[in-house]
């Protein structure tokens, strides 16, 4: 089997990241003009490694699929994101950060890589204000924060609900800089195909061009993939309908191993699905919670009126409501983290107290906090959350209470990565929402930020330097290398063999069915039967895309059908290794619920003596049981416990 070295300093926690820094090989300026560095996806994490990267000195390219970085998936990011910078002195501290996060996660991730990410929090918060970020700030002129689930603390900062928005212009400011400088090298619409392995190292990728459609190739020194989540793999979720996971995936089929990748979280706070034919789910923020509750009726027959239509939430008395966070939950109510607030929206609903036409809806209700606060407030808090629900279910939530129900959101799986952000493959580096390293089972509310900046803008400036020290003297690596070449006719193969199908079946057929069997059997609960049974019909499905899939156009030119096809072409392989990775975790821990493993009360029940580890798979073929690798995970400074929210 093969092992794992995760690179973890020696040392206290709390020196771990100093010490790194302090030792790391680094490279002189005159150095780093001769290096080149390929990113891939230009959202947060991205466009800051780009930006910082070349601030540094070294060249950059940079590849995204959208016509501007501005339209990366993070603009779409709304509540906040978390510093442990303590301004209203509540008792927050990095370490409380660290293990906020840490429980969040349901101890499934890396001490090390999460205290860093605490570490440099506050770094990050002072980079984005420098930036022109216009985070909201509070009457003495500190900025403000809000809470989110998971904490008892108040640390999440944010800029109304287009937090991901402004985050993500600060760093498209700064990547349009270097672009001007002539040190990052920007290729819109471009989607990379493949990575290219040169004597085992990563040295560069095959991109095709969206406009032409041309295959190309692109060589460097390394490549960093900043792709973001593979959440559409259950086709209806919040991530834009752009969002996939080509980028890892190729990695993955090379050789890196995928770390976690049944671990998705299913965010309980989005717009009920209301039609069979919908083609993705819309996020209402969980800073919602702060002054919105959540409640479904009391009794039964109320919910069934409600329903048929017959009666009004706002008809229902208060003591026949059932505000079931606060009931089960009083310590933490409706912030508790996602994981545990989307399982208990999906209980009341499948015991019939369920609202909206569907019966898969709860309430999210603002009336208490308009009385107490005053509508402008609200209004100033969440005005265009408020608009943007309006505009969708044409109810306003000023005046009736909001629908909610959980939906897809966020993939903590991803490419394995060590301490310095670096696959299992030389060279090829993996941050943000592409890799698996920092929300262990569960990610807290406004983390999700929060990781993807933390990683390009502070850690790997540093943690890149050391691999790229010793490849000063390689010399400028070369697209006309076999391994180039035999990697760009591989995927002109591919694309040739899919418009060569010339089936019936639309690519959004496929990838609707596929979204149904991933959501039945390994969505928000999971047993073995249903996971066999998506391995099965997963295998089933992808036989019959291949045979039947219809693909109108030309491979040489603009053709959104094929885009979509090659990118449903991987979606097809990844369900089926999510489904084997929880088929595999016979415990509850986060986001994975098996319904075989809670406590009576109805909770996540781990097996930390079995299960304390990082699931890395290593690829051994398309419908070949791929290899388990395990990275045993060892909590040193903090204890470990069962989760309790009460």
């Amino acid at each position: 089997m093969a092992e794992l070295n995760s690179k973890i300093p020696q040392g206290p926690l709390e020196d771990k990241w100093t010490h790194y820094k302090s030792h790391t090989n680094l490279v002189n300026p005159a150095n780093k003009r001769r290096i080149e560095i390929i990113v891939i996806g230009t959202g947060l994490a991205g466009a800051s490694a780009a930006a910082s990267l070349a601030e540094l000195g070294f060249k950059v390219k940079a590849y995204c699929y959208q016509d501007s970085s501005r339209r990366a998936h993070s603009i779409a990011a709304q509540g906040g994101i978390n510093a442990a910078k303590n301004y209203q002195n509540d008792g927050d501290s990095v370490y409380r950060l660290f293990y906020d996060t840490i429980k969040g996660g349901d101890y499934r991730a890396r001490e090390a890589n999460v205290y860093r990410l605490a570490e440099v929090s506050n770094n990050i918060i002072d980079q984005c204000v420098a930036q022109g970020v216009p985070f909201a700030r509070e009457y003495g002129g500190l900025l403000d924060n809000r809470s989110f689930g998971g904490a008892q603390v108040s640390r999440t900062f944010y800029a109304r609900g287009q937090t991901g928005q402004q985050l993500l212009l600060g760093a498209y400011s700064a990547l349009s800089r270097q672009i001007q400088k002539g040190n990052v090298e920007m290729f819109t619409r471009h989607e990379m195909m493949d990575v290219v392995l040169v004597e085992g190292r990563a040295r560069g990728i095959i991109a095709r061009n969206l406009i032409t459609g041309a295959i190309e190739r692109h060589a460097a020194h390394a490549v960093v993939l900043a792709n973001g989540g593979y959440g559409n793999v259950f086709f209806l979720s919040t991530n834009a309908m752009g969002s996939n996971v080509t980028a890892g995936w190729k990695a993955y089929k090379k050789g890196a191993y995928f770390g976690n990748p049944s671990f998705t979280q299913i965010h309980p706070t989005c717009i009920p699905v209301h039609g069979e034919f919908q083609s993705k789910l819309t996020l209402m923020s969980e800073s919602l919670r702060n002054d919105g509750r959540i409640w479904v009726p009391k009794h039964k027959e109320d919910a069934a009126k409600v329903r048929e239509g017959k009666l009004l939430p706002v008809n229902i008395k208060e003591e026949d409501r059932d505000y079931y966070l606060e009931r089960r939950y009083p310590a933490f109510g409706n912030l508790v983290p996602r994981d545990v607030a989307s399982r208990a929206a999906k209980e009341r609903c499948d015991a019939g107290y369920g609202v909206g036409e569907t019966g898969l809806a709860v309430y999210l209700d603002f009336a208490d906090s308009i009385n107490r606060l005053g509508r402008d407030t609200i209004e100033a808090r969440y005005g265009n959350l408020f608009q943007m629900y309006e505009k969708i279910v044409d109810e306003n939530p000023y005046n009736t209470p909001m629908m909610i129900y959980p939906a897809v959101h966020y993939t903590m799986g991803g490419l394995w990565v060590d301490y310095e952000l670096m696959t299992n493959i030389p060279g090829l580096y993996a941050a943000g929402e592409a890799n698996f390293s920092d929300h262990g089972a569960n990610r807290l509310g406004a983390s999700a930020l929060m990781q993807g900046l933390a990683d390009g803008y502070f850690v790997l400036p540093y943690t890149m330097q050391n691999y790229l020290s010793d490849q000063i003297r390689v010399p400028k690596i070369s697209s006309d290398l076999p391994e180039f070449i035999e990697a760009e006719k591989n995927v002109k193969d591919q694309i040739s063999k899919l418009m060569g199908v010339k089936g019936n079946t639309s690519v959004d057929t496929f990838h609707r069915r596929l979204g149904i069997i991933m959501w039945e059997n390994v969505g928000m609960a999971r047993n073995r039967v249903g996971l066999q049974q998506a391995i099965t019909d997963i295998a089933a499905l992808r036989e019959e895309f291949w045979k039947d899939v219809k693909i109108p156009g030309e491979e040489a030119s603009i053709n959104q059908e094929l885009e979509k096809a090659s990118r449903v072409a991987d979606f097809l392989e990844l369900g089926e290794l999510m489904a084997r990775d929880a088929l595999e975790r016979e415990e509850s821990c986060g986001g994975h619920f098996r319904e075989e493993f809670q406590t009576p009360e109805g909770e996540a029940l781990r097996d930390d003596e079995n299960y304390m580890y990082v699931s890395a798979w290593a690829f051994k073929g398309v419908g070949v049981e791929p290899e388990l690798i395990k990275e045993p995970l060892q909590y040193e400074f903090i204890e470990v416990k069962q989760r309790n929210y009460k």
